[in-house]
């Protein structure tokens, strides 16, 4: 079932306005040894015109033949006529719809359409032969155009075939939709001439009568130019087929013109100017084929590399020779930018061959006041003052973006301390999680170190945090929290303190070697200015002890058994521990044997 398209007309205060045409412009570029055969048919049965008959086909056909070194690169179908448009088709039985449209117009009622699609696909898997367009239905819309002879219907296939045998070409495909009467001009961008031999320019037009010859030309670069015996310089579009010689092609025009004497070496554009007295004609496709060769430097951004706090990128990326049709030199300059300032240089290392590629890297030194959130542009074939030093294909296409977003250092977050007994010298066994108490974490999440800078490269890490011991007092940890993509800080510090000491209640000095003497644990290390004094239950001191005197059970104060080994019994003690952070500890302590 076909699908109904309509062009609108746009109504201003009651008064029809006319479709407005797209200008032609460059649809797609071909670098290598292409060139290009054009195939088309009318559907008209004859040349439109007064006292013809109002009548137009449905289908027509047209020949491919291709010899065995042309390899179809790409193959566009256009199709027009008059009318607001049938954008569904048939092509041998395949439908085609259309993948862009155009229009244009006369007057608020000759409206006309025509379409595009890429039909590379059937044709490269259909090869040589005869394609026919069908059910392409005009037969209800061409009435109100008959009287004018404005009613037209016809398609062309463009196949940009690859050989071998063929010198480098630039192929350029223009398109869009723009009409005469009276005065047409239409500039062609995107071209380098370097040789001009054997230059042409290829058209597809719609609407052009062999009859109506009043004052039409056709120049390029302000020269004449025609393509006798087919198309003389007074009647340029006049139903004929350059490629196969036919003069029946009824109201279209597929058309190809030798431009080298028309063209200059140096040349990067080409103007083409119509005129027309009478005769409509709309130009939909041109195509031009000239020698060339020419690297096209491209670059690519594949990839980077930042670390948390650090002002510099590593940059990975790719230099292309790809739509080209020369080798790119070695030592091409590339330039890297940041908000137009050069913080770079590189260059390519080899030859790029046709077709091929080379990747680099870089470090860039981002400056330090930039934002974290940049936009670094790279730019091959740039001498760094936004110059080139290559003449390329296509000088436009030679930059890259990549957004980059710097790892700034967080802020450290501040933790509580963590106290240790001092276990001798002023060192403290901790577990380091213990710091951690107020965070929802996991353990493989989280790393200890002793410096900043060891923590930004997550180097030495404290191998065992569960039983670490301080090597400074106080001495300060830093945590690395991985929380992607960056990590959180946090910092805390380590303190020692001289914490209580233990005192056991009772001991047995029978020299068995077990609990033999008063072992007060934490006291001998810790508190060497202790004094330690034993009395007995009557009062009576009976032992004076410091930090090389431990008391082992005898006495040594008293008027007599001096050395004597106390009897059991429960005995008291004072011990001063001469630390203004702590008073004297009192207590007992039971001997027995």
């Amino acid at each position: 079932m076909k699908t109904a398209h309509y062009i609108l007309c746009i109504f201003l205060f009651g008064v029809a306005i006319p479709l407005r045409a797209q200008d032609i412009s460059l649809f797609q570029q071909f670098n290598g040894r292409f060139d290009y055969v054009a195939i088309g048919n009318t559907l008209n049965l004859m040349e439109n015109g007064n006292f013809v008959p109002c009548v137009i086909q449905t289908s027509s056909s047209a020949d491919l033949n291709l010899s065995s070194t042309q390899n179809v690169a790409a193959a566009y179908l256009y199709w027009a006529g008059s009318g607001s448009g049938d954008f569904d088709i048939m092509l041998n039985g395949i439908e085609v719809n259309a993948e862009r449209t155009f229009s244009d117009s006369l007057d608020s009622v000759r409206v006309f359409f025509a379409a595009f699609a890429d039909v590379t696909d059937i044709i490269t898997s259909q090869g040589n032969g005869t394609y026919t367009i069908s059910d392409f239905d005009l037969t209800n819309v061409i009435t109100p155009y008959c009287p004018s002879g404005t009613n037209f219907g016809g398609w062309a296939i463009t196949i940009i075939y690859e050989d071998d045998g063929l010198p480098l070409n630039q192929l350029n495909v223009y398109d869009g939709l723009q009409s005469v009467p009276t005065f047409l001009s239409i500039t062609l961008d995107n071209l380098n001439v370097l040789d001009n031999e054997d230059a042409k320019i290829g058209f597809i037009a719609w609407e052009g009568d062999s009859a109506l010859a009043v004052n039409e030309q056709l120049t390029i670069n302000g020269n004449v130019i025609s393509n006798l015996p087919l198309n003389p310089a007074n009647n340029a579009f006049n139903g004929t087929n350059s490629f196969t010689g036919s003069n029946n092609l009824y109201n279209m025009d597929i058309d190809v013109y030798n431009i080298q004497d028309n063209i200059n070496i140096g040349d990067t554009s080409a103007t083409i100017t119509l005129t027309s007295g009478q005769d409509f004609v709309m130009i939909n496709n041109i195509i031009t084929v000239l020698n060339s060769q020419l690297p096209d430097a491209t670059i690519d951004i594949n990839d980077y590399i930042v670390n948390c706090g650090d002002n510099s990128v590593e940059l990975f990326y790719t230099v292309n020779n790809f739509n080209s049709t020369s080798n790119l030199a070695a030592n091409t300059p590339i330039a890297f930018y940041l908000d137009d300032l050069l913080i770079g240089q590189s260059q390519t290392m080899d030859v790029i061959n046709i077709g091929d590629s080379e990747s680099n890297t870089i470090t860039l030194t981002v400056p330090e006041n930039s934002s974290p959130n940049l936009t670094i542009v790279a730019v091959v074939d740039d001498d760094g003052t936004m110059t080139g030093t290559v003449t390329e294909i296509n000088e436009d296409n030679n930059s890259n973006t990549a957004d980059i977003e710097l790892l700034v250092i967080p802020d450290i977050i501040i933790l509580p301390n963590l106290i240790g007994c001092n276990e001798g010298f002023e060192v403290s066994t901790y577990n380091l999680f213990e710091a951690l108490e107020s965070l929802d974490y996991e353990e493989d999440q989280v790393s200890f170190y002793l410096s900043l800078d060891d923590l930004e490269m997550a180097a030495n890490a404290i191998l065992i945090p569960t039983m670490y011991n301080n090597t400074n007092n106080p001495e300060i940890v830093y945590v690395r929290f991985e929380s992607p993509p960056c990590y959180e800080i946090y910092q805390f510090q380590l303190t020692v303190e001289n914490c209580p000491p233990f005192i056991p209640n009772g001991f047995s000095p029978n020299d068995d070697t077990y609990n033999d003497w008063f072992n007060i644990q934490g006291l001998y290390d810790i508190f060497t200015e202790h004094d330690l004094h034993i009395y007995n239950r009557y009062g009576d001191l009976i032992f004076q002890g410091n930090n090389n005197k431990p008391w082992l059970g005898k006495i040594n104060r008293g008027l007599n058994n001096h050395g004597n080994t106390v009897p059991v019994g429960t005995y008291y003690y004072v011990l001063n521990l001469n630390d203004p952070d702590y008073r004297p500890m009192v207590g007992w302590v039971y001997v027995n044997y």
